[in-house]
This record gives C-alpha cells, sequence and structure tokens, in this order.
C-alpha cells in the first residue's frame, strides 16, 4: 500500500506526501473501493494490456486524479513489444 502510494508522488516533501495520502484516501471514500481493490484492479488492468503486447511492469504508473465532479484513472504502461 506504502508503495503504491510513493509511487503516485515521487516527491520526498513529508508535508507533500501527507497531502497525496489524504488526498489517496479522499479518492477512496469517494469511489468506495478499497486499497486491495484497486490494486486486483491494476493487476486486471495489466493482465489485460499483457495478452496483446509485452509491457514493463516494473516502470508501471496508475493513479487517480480527481477532476470536479469525477474521478480519472490515469495509467502509464511502458511496452516492450507486441506479442507474437
Amino acid at each position: 500500500m506504502i508503495e503504491f502510494i510513493k509511487k503516485l508522488s515521487p516527491r520526498e516533501n513529508s508535508k507533500d506526501i501527507a497531502k497525496e495520502r489524504l488526498q489517496f484516501i479522499l479518492i477512496h471514500d469517494r469511489i468506495q473501493l478499497s486499497p486491495r481493490e484497486l490494486e486486483e484492479m491494476k493487476k486486471d488492468i495489466i493482465a489485460v494490456v499483457s495478452k496483446y503486447v509485452e509491457v514493463e511492469e516494473n516502470e508501471l504508473e496508475m493513479s487517480l486524479k480527481r477532476r470536479e465532479e469525477t474521478m480519472a484513472l490515469h495509467a502509464n504502461i511502458p511496452i516492450r513489444s507486441k506479442r507474437s
């Protein structure tokens, strides 16, 4: 869980980290997804994308961002090559 939060915000300032954690908690409250469910969703997305292309899972980044009244899932999935 903490590792996922760190990936959301690579900044080292404790104030910024605390702010990101609070936003993360607020987002979870709003969309009613537990951290475990969010991790499962992330794994499912990786599994689906990996059916078609080889991905670099170590460099994968996913985050939830608030946009006015909605949430947006942002994913940066580095692709190595097309599966043959």
